[in-house]
């Protein structure tokens, strides 16, 4: 069987190894990007970075300071993506209003708050020096 073509039995992809395997995540992966880029709240998230990053690198913070803003910015990131991935599977698998699909997207909203908290938090420990 070709090690690119699709199992006829179940439809994914064989499994690759090596490069190829690293090319089919790196797809995978521009292509979660690419859908997250189609949410605004990502997209403001992104704007924010392009703002506090380099304004991370520009202060005269300490280099560690600046990593760890930089690195708090990378988790409000993650967690956006996650919450995307809870919200589009909980509208997959519970189109109609469900008590615990709200839950699972209430949580997934929280997470990020508790993310952009975070970040605030971190914000204020370096400007203020503490």
């Amino acid at each position: 069987m070709n090690q690119n073509a699709p199992n006829p039995q179940t439809g994914k992809p064989a499994p690759a190894t090596g490069l190829a395997h690293f090319a089919r995540a790196a797809r995978y992966t521009w292509r979660g990007l690419k859908a997250a880029c189609g949410e605004s709240a990502f997209r403001q998230e992104l704007a924010a970075g392009a703002i506090l990053v380099p304004l991370a690198w520009l202060l005269p913070f300490p280099a560690l300071t600046s990593a760890l803003l930089t690195i708090c910015w990378l988790g409000l990131l993650t967690t956006e993506l996650l919450n995307t991935a809870i919200e589009a599977i909980v509208d997959m698998v519970s189109p109609g209003y469900h008590e615990l699909a709200g839950r699972a997207k209430d949580l997934g909203s929280a997470a990020v708050a508790c993310a952009i908290a975070a970040n605030a938090v971190a914000w204020l420990v370096a400007l203020l020096g503490i």
